[in-house]
């Protein structure tokens, strides 16, 4: 055969070669044999091409496994390139420089590998270097020169060596080490040759096992599909060292060191440094390491990479070293000059941070085992790395200040804080974005956590505040990881100062608020104290847990186990679980959104069955006196004697139970009698306070009167009982701040109660018992519970009255009017039905369905788009109701019986139906610009059952009314006009027939009835024109506390019911805003404790000659106290405690005390009735009612009612004595069902708001469309403060907003400037709805400031998520596979955030970052600042590539174009986004409006039915009349 020629290969192919051969340790055996077929595939031989292809046949066949594969085609390389024993010959050069790049992800046609890396890096190392003897870092226990703490390498135990007995090892082992790797010897050799066979046992054993695993998985995710199966991506080679991907283009080689560096023992010596001389004694008696400063600086691995010292390398034992310039520890002067030149020092023992030099530069340093080194200035191309470092040390000394004074604030306010702070000079960076935030998350992390270690111990640890948590969960941090050999805590030379003015003052209370809540608290404290304290349950997992007590802190000190006491059962401060901490503050927080999944437990039963007790043989009973009445086989009595005492009707008893742990039950006597039954009593039962909402929060003496009533035979009776009715004072308004004493009444031998309220279970409503003058005949069983269940159900049953006489139909009794509810209805009257009570005509081009996912996704660029596995949208209306059907009535009739009789018992309407604009062939487009109050008549008739109507509407021909359409629109609720009648079979719109337009004579059939007195009501409905003439209702005098710029007061005003004379708002920026707005408020920009501390020490104006409210002056009060600060306070101690009593919460029912306002409202978010296990929302209603106020609380949607945005807000209102306490105001629009979730689970019982529609609605629902659609296009950072609008309304909520007068100038819509990376992430979202993160190609962009991102690298298999369908990898960090995360595996300037897809397993996919709102959707519940990673993600317009703007934002919000708002634009977003939505206040504001009219007609009645006493009884004369028909 004759000889090859050797083959003839290119240079950069020789030196991949050579990388390969030499330093193949970041890839398997297998991954470095298919690169180098890869590689010279194009250059072999023919017959060595046929061998190979022969070889890759078998393989496949499997006829050689996949070990014999590789061995012979390694034989068959080697021939073919002349390598004998495993060494190149000269040809291929050798260069330590090569950095090892690769064209990535391009091989077509490779098998699935496995993750054994570094095993298969022995094969191709001849050794592995080995320790150079033992270096030990100084413990914390020796002396430090600075109070830095350092960062250690883990080494043997062993005496620190003096820098002289280090001469002579240092010599030797720089001449062992070749290009830095140290050869051995032949011993070693040997023992290394038996590792490596050892290992490629265990990675065939692994390859097989992970063939077999992950195979079939990339077979079932391509099954199906017609392309072929491609091969598995591997990952890119790391560097084994500083895990460095081999192929970044970032990674960069240390140059060399000039000839004149010296090794660190001989620069040590230098006399430049002149610190001693070179005698032996001098060394031998250095007790401490020298401390020199060093400039120029690089930091490299032993393979010569420059590499970050940040990064967890030197606590894994990876050697690293620096080369630089030395200089003395005084030398100031960063320059070269002076300094002496080192080599290859190290490697690093440690490095430490001594505090802030000056306030804004950290001071870092290295430890080897000869000195200790300061940084000064780094080499100009390692300038770049430790920026970074610098970057994140300056970063967590921000962070922590900025918590440390605002514990409270969201994760977007923090990188408003981030994104707005320049960096000091001298640093190396320019701008902190949020990307620099979540890089050096687990850094700042770590920070916070030491803080808190150092903090006392009853301050809350700012690591559970909710920025912080927020953090942790996006950026997927470790809690628990540093720990006494790496602490990395920044300790400040001067200690963070408390921010004495950042937040409120102690809480200036009435003694009635206080006592209650301290009585409350101290109860709950004792009862932990009994019960030895709750438990602190640990994580187990983190570092913290699995620490030793350290013996030194005072929790320590207490303890046993260290001479202690033991009583304080504290766990050692070192170690406070970091993990648990989070959990119990994420999990005080978190509600369930679709809440009727909660399991409900019902409430036990009150009523005592007759098997309950078995006293009949024991109690005597004997009547007293005669029997008063006998009807049928009851005879009735006033009194009985039980034993020894006399019990009258009217008397209240106590019950006792079977179950010894259930108290007394307590009822009050309506009626005595005795039957062939024996001896019986009605009782009409109490509640406990116990048995309400307000549950261990409420007196024990406390009852409440409840509508349950029932038969009970006398011989359960306990005994006796005294229940005193508590009446609010004539003087009650006047008493407020005065009460001492919480306990009403003093109770000896627990037979004495009181009550005071009435109380609604349903729905949590405490209401002034209601009034019932029982008639003279009725006095011996008149029970109050019997006649309102009496009066629910005649009001819930239709009734017919005024009967029409009508010859023509025998079948049908016709009529002319119909109660249901309370309301009457006349033939003409408009009615709302179900959406489901009737159909049209026409089928309208509703919205289709559709799948938003695609199925032929190229997952290569799009690698993150197969987490969108499901097709619901986040802010889609798809789902949502239409709206109530109306109609209007054109006969009210009942059936007739066979014998000529009306049934009654169903009443059937005959309508005509309403279209509305959506519900013509024109579909929802047509709604988008016509009125949301806008219909079109037909002729099309429909009959339906009464007791299917919802309630009464009023619809008019436009024509026909006496003002515009707007005025009259305007005028009041539930007001419809059309203008056009529809025709659904022609598909035309018409001229309404005459029969339509008779609106006004609506009514006035043949009634021959007896309708001479048709009620009360029936008179002021009977025609429309006499509607207007309402009592005039005076506004309420209003104090707005924490009242930002003013969207509770704006729709308080819009509702008419509210006149705001005083606002109180710490925050100046949002008071300028309130006053640019209300100029005739007093806004007190000062803390509210403040205020009301010198209103109650009898001051007439504050410091500023502002004058105060005083007693009498306040007709409402309204706010939201902020109440974040009790987020992680899951358990009371006298620390949580301390903390709570001083809220703002207390603080607000204080000046409710103070004042006693007529109405009263507290709005906060949906939370505040599930904080602390519902305690916060307990102890608020007990203040009220202790007060004596009516009151209850509900959860509103904002919208419900006229915004496009999911905004779920707590409401608790209260009303003083003789007002009505207001129902919450039914839904007005439609809205998404997800977000109408707005029932409470306290204690177990749901609880509901009033509201009797449910999710139905008047009107459609408002769309991100409705809301924006008309506003100019405007770019990212837009910031021109008045633009022009550029065009007309589209819609009638733009019409609304924009108000009535001509406004030509749009203000602030301006919106956020955001980082160039986060700016280039936006344009590559898609326009489709539900297009977010998730949709974003992995490919590498040039950005505006002309860097360029990098591709997102998946590097590790994910154990949840397999491979892609091409078997490309889908993890980005070591712990997709269940290990610990590696911070070495973290990306940055991706255009996917890498933070994503490395949290997305446990957060849902993070779905909504990054989202476009969609037109036909609605807006996420709007932020204090819009960020696209922030909490509500989903702030992209719909088309353009920028946030939304401010004014968009108070658009959905419901603010009028005209509001204004004060400050920059991250001060009005906040103020926009902290404030209540106007139109949800209005619909307060009109049902407060609602109570105070009814008080005023009531009195007028009353004044009326003094002058006419015998009006009543005429009309209940009357109604018995009519009912005998």
């Amino acid at each position: 055969m004759p000889a090859k020629t050797s083959l003839s290969l290119p240079e950069d192919v020789r030196k991949r070669l050579q990388v390969l051969e030499k330093d193949a340790d970041g890839i398997s055996d297998e991954e470095c044999v298919k690169e180098k077929v890869k590689l010279l595939q194009d250059f072999l031989h023919a017959d060595a091409q046929d061998q190979l292809n022969n070889l890759e046949a078998k393989m496949r066949s499997s006829e050689i496994s996949m070990d014999g594969y590789l061995s012979k085609v390694k034989a068959l390389l080697g021939r073919e390139l002349h390598v004998e024993n495993g060494l190149h010959v000269d040809g291929v050069e050798q260069n330590g420089k090569t950095n090892g790049s690769t064209e990535n992800g391009k091989e077509e046609r490779q098998e699935e590998t496995m993750d054994v890396q570094d095993e298969a890096d022995v094969l191709k190392s001849p050794s592995a270097p080995k320790s150079k003897g033992v270096r030990k870092s100084k413990s914390d226990s020796e002396p430090k020169k600075s109070p830095g703490s350092r960062v250690t390498r883990t080494s043997a135990s062993g005496n620190q060596p003096t820098i002289l007995s280090m001469f002579s090892k240092v010599q030797k082992r720089k001449s062992d080490e070749v290009n830095g790797e140290a050869t051995n010897g032949a011993a070693e050799d040997k023992v290394e040759e038996q590792d490596t066979e050892e290992l490629e046992e265990t990675q065939e054993e692994k390859r097989l096992k992970v063939e077999s695993d992950d195979k079939p998985v990339a077979q079932d995710v391509t099954m199906g599909k017609t392309k072929p199966v491609a091969a598995p991506k591997t990952p890119p080679p790391k560097c084994p060292d500083c895990r460095q991907y081999l192929d970044d283009s970032d990674l960069k080689l240390f140059q060399g060191d000039p000839d004149n560096a010296l090794d660190e023992p001989e620069m040590l010596t230098d006399e430049r440094l002149s610190l001693f001389d070179s005698n032996e004694d001098g060394f031998e008696n250095y007790e401490e390491l020298p401390q020199h400063k060093i400039t120029n600086f690089c930091v490299y691995d032993k393979r010569g990479h420059l590499c970050p010292f940040d990064s967890g390398l030197i606590e894994k034992n990876v050697e690293l070293y620096f080369s630089c310039a030395v200089k003395p520890i005084y030398d100031d002067n960063p320059c070269m000059d002076g300094g002496v030149p080192a080599k290859k020092l190290g490697p690093i023992n440690a490095w430490w941070i001594t505090g802030f030099d000056g306030g804004e530069k950290a001071l870092i340093g290295f430890t080897t085992a000869f000195a200790d080194y300061i940084l000064m200035d780094p080499s100009e191309e390692y300038a770049p790395i430790f920026a970074v470092m610098q970057e994140k040390i300056y970063m967590s000394k921000m962070v922590v200040e900025f918590l440390q004074k605002n514990p409270d604030v969201s994760y977007e306010d923090l990188l408003n804080k981030i994104e707005t702070t320049v960096p000091p000079a001298g640093l190396n960076f320019n701008r902190f974005t949020e990307d620099t935030l979540l890089r050096h998350a687990q850094f700042v992390v770590e920070q916070v956590e030491s803080y808190d270690e150092a903090g006392d111990s009853d301050e809350q640890p700012i690591i559970v505040t909710p920025c912080m948590r927020d953090l942790i969960k996006l950026a997927g941090v470790t809690l628990g990881k540093r720990r006494a050999a790496r602490r990395q805590a920044i300790r400040h030379p001067t200690k963070i100062e408390k921010d004495s003015k950042g937040g409120p003052t102690r809480a200036t209370t009435t003694k009635l608020v206080y006592q209650i809540f301290d009585t409350f608290f101290s109860d709950q404290i004792d009862q932990n104290e009994k019960d030895g304290g709750i438990k602190r349950q640990r994580c187990g997992v983190c570092e913290v847990c699995q620490a030793p007590d350290c013996g030194n802190c005072t929790a320590c000190k207490d303890m046993i186990k260290f001479g202690g006491s033991g009583r304080s059962k504290q766990a050692c401060q070192k170690r406070r679980c970091p993990n648990l901490a989070v959990k119990e503050a994420e999990d005080d927080e978190t509600i369930i959104e679709e809440e009727e999944l909660l399991p409900v437990l019902k409430a036990p039963p009150k009523k005592v069955s007759k098997a309950k007790t078995k006293k009949q043989s024991n109690g005597k009973l004997t009547w007293v006196g005669e029997s008063v009445k006998t009807v049928g086989k009851k005879q009735y009595y006033m009194k009985v004697r039980v034993d020894n005492e006399v019990l009258e009707v009217g008397d209240c008893v106590s019950v006792s139970s079977d179950e010894p742990t259930v108290p007394l039950y307590l009822a009050r006597i309506t009626s005595l009698w005795e039957d062939n039954h024996g001896k019986w009593f009605h009782a009409h039962w109490f509640c406990r306070g116990t048995e309400t909402v307000l549950g261990e929060s409420s007196d024990p003496l406390e009852l409440f009167l409840v509508d349950d009533c029932e038969d009970m035979q006398l011989s359960y009776v306990e005994g006796k009982v005294n229940v005193m009715y508590k009446a609010p004072s004539n003087n009650w308004f006047m008493e407020g701040g005065m009460v001492d004493d919480i306990k009403v009444i003093n109770d000896d031998n627990g037979k004495n109660f009181f009550y005071q309220l009435w109380y609604e279970g349903d729905c949590a409503r405490f209401e002034t018992p209601p009034t019932f003058n029982p008639p003279e005949d009725c006095q011996y069983k008149f029970c109050a519970s019997c006649v309102r269940a009496e009066e629910r159900e005649e009001m819930a049953t239709p009734r017919v009255l005024e009967p029409i006489e009508d010859e023509d139909h025998d079948s049908k009794a016709f009529y002319a009017l119909a109660c249901l509810k309370g309301e009457q209805f006349r033939v003409g009257d408009g009615v709302y039905l179900p959406p489901d009570a009737f159909n049209f005509s026409v089928k309208a081009a509703s919205p289709v369905k559709r799948s938003h996912r695609k199925d032929d996704v190229d997952e290569e660029l799009y690698p993150e788009y197969y987490r969108k596995h499901s097709d619901y949208i986040k802010g889609s209306n798809l789902d949502a109701p239409e709206p109530f059907r109306v109609g209007r009535i054109k006969e009210i009739f009942c059936s007739r019986r066979s014998n000529g009789k009306a049934d009654m018992s169903e009443v059937k309407l005959r309508l005509y139906k309403f279209y509305r604009p959506e519900n013509t062939h024109k579909g929802a487009k047509a709604g988008y610009h016509t009125d949301i109050n806008m219909l079109y008549w037909s002729d099309e008739e429909v009959t339906v059952s009464m007791s299917d109507v919802l309630g009464r509407c009023r619809v008019e021909y436009g024509e026909d009314l006496n003002e515009t359409v707007q005025d009259y629109s305007s005028g009041g609720p539930d007001r419809f006009y059309f203008l056009e009648a529809y025709n659904a079979k022609s598909k035309s719109f018409e001229d309404p027939p005459n029969h339509a337009r008779s609106a006004v004579k609506k009514g006035k059939g043949k009634g021959k009835g007896k309708g001479k007195g048709k009620g009360k009501s029936c008179a002021a409905q009977e025609t429309p024109d006499q509607e207007p003439q309402v009592p005039k209702v005076p506004k309420l005098r209003t104090l707005d506390v924490f009242s930002g710029c003013g969207g509770l007061s704006e729709g308080f005003h819009q509702a008419g019911i509210a006149e705001t004379l005083w606002a109180i708002e710490m925050w100046d920026p949002a008071a300028q805003a309130f006053r640019l707005n209300n100029p005739g408020t007093t806004v007190f920009t000062e803390d509210c404790n403040v205020l009301l501390k010198l209103v109650m020490s009898g001051e007439k104006t504050n410091s500023l000659g502002q004058k105060l409210p005083q007693k009498g002056d306040v007709e409402m009060l309204c706010g939201g106290p902020p109440c974040q600060g009790f987020s992680g306070m899951n358990r009371f101690n006298s620390r949580t405690y301390s903390k709570f009593k001083n809220s703002l919460v207390v603080s607000y029912l204080s000046y409710c005390d103070y004042y006693r306002p007529k109405f009263f409202l507290l709005e906060n978010v949906r939370n505040f009735v599930s904080f602390k296990s519902s305690m916060v929302l307990k102890l608020t209603l007990r203040c009220l009612v202790r007060m004596g106020y009516q009151c209850t609380f509900g959860v509103l949607q904002a919208g419900q009612y006229g915004v496009a945005q999911t905004r779920r807000r707590a409401i608790v209102l209260a009303s003083a004595p003789g007002e009505k306490l207001p129902r919450y105001p039914e839904p007005l629009h439609v809205f998404a069902p997800r977000a109408c979730s707005l029932s409470v689970v306290v204690d177990d019982k749901k609880y509901f708001s009033n509201v009797t529609r449910g999710n139905g609605g008047v009107y459609r629902t408002i769309t991100v469309r409705d809301t924006m659609s008309d506003l100019p296009e405007i770019r990212n950072g837009a910031s021109a403060l008045e633009i022009s609008y550029n065009g007309e309304p589209q819609s009638w909520f733009q019409r609304q907003i924009r108000g009535t007068q001509y406004q030509p100038i749009l203000k602030d819509h301006i919106c956020k400037d955001l980082s160039a990376l986060v700016a280039a992430r936006m344009r590559h979202i898609p326009l489709a709805p539900g297009s977010d993160w998730r949709d974003l190609p992995n490919i590498e962009v040039r950005l505006k400031d002309g860097t360029t991102t990098k591709k997102l690298r998946y590097t590790h298999p994910d154990k949840k998520n397999g491979r892609s369908s091409s078997g490309a990898l889908r993890g980005v960090c070591t712990c997709s596979g269940g290990k610990p995360c590696d911070p070495a595996d973290r990306q940055f300037n991706t255009l996917i955030p890498w933070c994503l897809p490395h949290t997305g397993n446990r957060h849902n996919h993070w779905a909504g970052l990054y989202g476009r709102l969609e037109w036909d959707g609605f807006f996420s519940t709007t932020v204090t600042n819009p960020e696209p990673m922030g909490k509500q993600g989903r702030v992209l317009h719909p088309e353009q590539h920028r946030v939304v703007s401010v004014r968009e934002c108070a658009r959905s919000q419901g603010f009028p174009d005209t509001y204004r708002f004060f400050g920059n634009i991250l001060d009005k977003h906040r103020q926009v986004g902290n404030a209540v939505p106007p139109p949800l206040s209005k619909a307060i504001g009109l049902e407060i409006k609602r109570c105070v009219l009814e008080r005023i007609k009531e009195e007028n009645e009353n004044e009326k039915e003094k002058e006419n006493g015998t009006q009543d009884e005429d009309i209940k004369q009357e109604k018995m009349e009519v009912s005998d028909l």
